[in-house]
């Protein structure tokens, strides 16, 4: 890993991204839900039930959504039947989860605090392995692969849903503008938090382009990689199966 990483625009070490990133959603964790709603328009709901069909879920089989923070995915998964394990590196993420789902008589969700570069799990323990709005913020996106692939069994699916960057004329910097001038105010106006919502609009900005980011889960050792774009590419599922 390089010494130095981005944090947004800022350069920070690795073990500082973490430690930052880890403050933005223990900020954000309790309006989490109604920001995404609000910056949105709500097309986050039919982005992650989009995803979620990609997955197909099946009843009894072990999935893994990391990064699943306030449950959103990991609650149409169970829905469908499936065992799942709902982890995060950021505990009140989770606890929101978990209050969520017990206000919805949604059991037996298995939710564990886990860092996707260093995952505790043993190997192939999951049929699949879901990260959804969450990738961008991990330090190490190699690594986490790499733990990906690691964790899965056999056959096993992988699935990433995540904003990257629009290639639709006129579109693309529509929403940069959008991005600049409108998030951080909304975050101000609703989770009293402009900073955090900045860094999650320069996270975006950061991340890698739809076939670069295939490539990366190549590299991980997944294969039949697939990018489905949606929005020009604003935002991609992005799928591979380990063999």
């Amino acid at each position: 890993m390089p010494t130095h990483v981005n944090f947004g625009e800022k350069l920070v070490t690795p073990e500082e991204k973490t430690a930052l990133v880890g403050g933005v959603f223990s900020s954000v964790a309790r309006r989490y839900d109604l920001m995404n709603d609000l910056m949105s328009g709500g097309m986050h709901r039919l982005w992650k039930d989009r995803f979620v069909s990609r997955v197909k879920p099946r009843p009894g089989e072990h999935i893994l959504d990391m990064a699943g923070g306030t449950g959103d995915v990991a609650f149409r998964m169970a829905r469908r039947g499936a065992q799942v394990t709902v982890s995060d590196i950021n505990p009140d993420m989770l606890s929101v989860g978990m209050e969520r789902a017990s206000a919805r008589g949604i059991d037996g969700l298995v939710w564990q605090v886990e860092n996707a570069e260093t995952l505790t799990f043993a190997d192939q323990s999951f049929d699949a392995y879901t990260i959804a709005f969450g990738i961008r913020n991990v330090t190490d996106i190699p690594a986490a692969l790499k733990e990906a692939h690691r964790v899965l069994r056999r056959g096993g699916r992988f699935f990433v849903l995540e904003f990257s960057t629009s290639e639709w004329p006129g579109f693309g910097e529509a929403y940069e503008r959008y991005a600049d001038r409108v998030i951080p105010r909304v975050g101000k106006l609703v989770a009293d938090d402009e900073e955090s919502y900045r860094y999650l609009v320069e996270s975006i900005r950061r991340f890698p382009r739809p076939d670069q980011f295939r490539a990366m889960i190549a590299n991980a050792g997944f294969v039949r990689t697939k990018v489905e774009t949606l929005l020009g590419g604003l935002v991609c599922i992005w799928s591979g199966w380990r063999i």
